[in-house]
């Protein structure tokens, strides 16, 4: 499998967008901003409402790794079921590695690493 690729994951983040913002200006919508998302405990947006599912893995010490996010974005509701998330999932192994690369050049304050 070829190197994840953040610039193609930030055409993948397009999917996303419609719920969640990553850069210095991002704000809740839909879902909560994904800035630092890579390598955080679960539920770690102050002053957003999670799901019980996704409090309880917080409270566990979960952590969004690369292995727990690809595999949560390829089913949300197989990860948490009742989970806020109504999308389908990332079905392709590579566009999933494609926008944790995207992601994760986001620190928590939303500047590019």
């Amino acid at each position: 499998m070829a190197e994840p690729d953040a610039a193609v994951g930030e055409g993948v983040f397009k999917k996303c967008m419609a719920c969640h913002a990553v850069g210095p200006d991002a704000k809740p919508k839909v879902g909560p901003p994904l800035n630092g998302i890579v390598g955080a405990k679960w539920a770690h947006f102050e002053g957003y409402s999670y799901s019980q599912d996704l409090k309880e893995g917080a409270a566990a010490g979960k952590v969004w790794d690369a292995a727990t996010l690809s595999a949560y974005l390829e089913n949300p509701k197989a990860l948490a079921p009742k989970g806020k998330m109504g999308f389908a999932g990332l079905k392709k192994d590579t566009e999933r590695a494609d926008l944790i690369a995207y992601l994760a050049q986001f620190d928590a304050n939303g500047v590019k690493k």
